[in-house]
């Protein structure tokens, strides 16, 4: 079986205001190739742009790859590598009771089984140009649909 494909990946999501129109970003490097990606939706919150995301960066990916996925989100960095496993015990439910944003935690849960996945957290609005560059995407994929309503 040949190795799989090394993907980079950065992501981010924006609310504004929070909860309100939302945009979600994400870039995904492959050797020289680069792929940009971004969406908007009406009424939601910063979490669920942060998760959606990295949905969408993953399910871009036409096959199991090796990535390493930066985000400035530690509610994402965190949910997915040291409290999901828990969750998925629970019946997706916290110790606290009713978990947020379940459907999203399922189905990033689902895409995350296809690929060798190393999370990192990065500091957001820290300069670095990939972050920088998701979190300009996400922002303007939210004026680019208030400027047509």
């Amino acid at each position: 079986m040949p190795n799989k494909a090394q993907v980079t990946i950065y992501t981010d999501g924006s609310c504004s205001p929070n909860p309100g129109p939302g945009g979600w970003a994400c870039l995904l490097r492959y050797g020289k190739h680069k792929k940009e990606i971004n969406g908007y939706e009406e009424r939601t919150t910063n979490n669920r742009m942060e998760l959606t995301a990295a949905i969408q960066a993953l399910q871009a990916l036409k096959t199991p790859c090796t990535v390493d996925l930066h985000t400035d989100s530690q509610y994402l960095q965190r949910g997915i590598t040291e409290w999901l496993p828990a969750w998925r015990k629970r019946n997706w439910k916290r110790k606290e009771g009713k978990l947020a944003n379940v459907d999203l935690w399922k189905a990033l849960d689902s895409e995350v089984t296809k690929h060798d996945i190393k999370w990192h957290w990065v500091k957001g609005h820290a300069g670095h140009p990939d972050n920088e560059r998701v979190d300009e995407l996400a922002k303007q994929a939210i004026r680019a649909k208030k400027s047509t309503c």
